[in-house]
């Protein structure tokens, strides 16, 4: 009998595969714990529909990284802070400072934790990398001034 797993499986596979499996297998373990349904044409079809949308889930998260990873090269964060005579700064900008500031100036909301970076503890203009997608960086200008 084929059977359309709808958990992982030990021994047997992930969730939305399709595996042959015994008839008592399937009837008296797969089936009563809700680890599998039955591979009937209506629920293949229904696997391929769920497998479809998320593919075009993945490619227009994957092309609005690309899009702001563009605009990455024309903006820049501007951020104002406290700092002593020769440059240093009363305390740090971390990933979350810039996440708010990048938020705040040109409107792109990102987790602080695609920010990739050391904190920053000097004036002046900074590079900052930030993780938009798989495989797809982009590079964030961040100028520290005075305030």
């Amino acid at each position: 009998m084929q059977v359309i797993l709808t958990q992982d499986v030990k021994g047997k596979g992930k969730k939305g595969e399709i595996i042959k499996v015994n008839d008592g297998y399937a009837r008296n373990f797969l089936f009563p714990k809700g680890v599998a349904i039955e591979a009937t044409a209506s629920n293949l079809n229904d696997l391929k529909g769920k497998r479809e949308s998320v593919e075009y889930q993945t490619e227009q998260s994957k092309q609005r990284a690309e899009e702001i990873a563009a605009k990455f090269k024309e903006i820049e964060v501007v951020i104002e802070t406290k700092a002593g005579d020769n440059g240093k700064l009363f305390g740090s900008i971390t990933s979350k400072d810039v996440a708010d500031a990048l938020t705040a100036q040109h409107h792109i909301k990102l987790d602080r934790k695609k920010f990739v970076m050391d904190s920053i503890k000097t004036l002046g203009t900074h590079s900052v990398k930030v993780k938009l997608f798989t495989g797809i960086t982009g590079d964030l200008t961040v100028k520290v001034e005075r305030k």
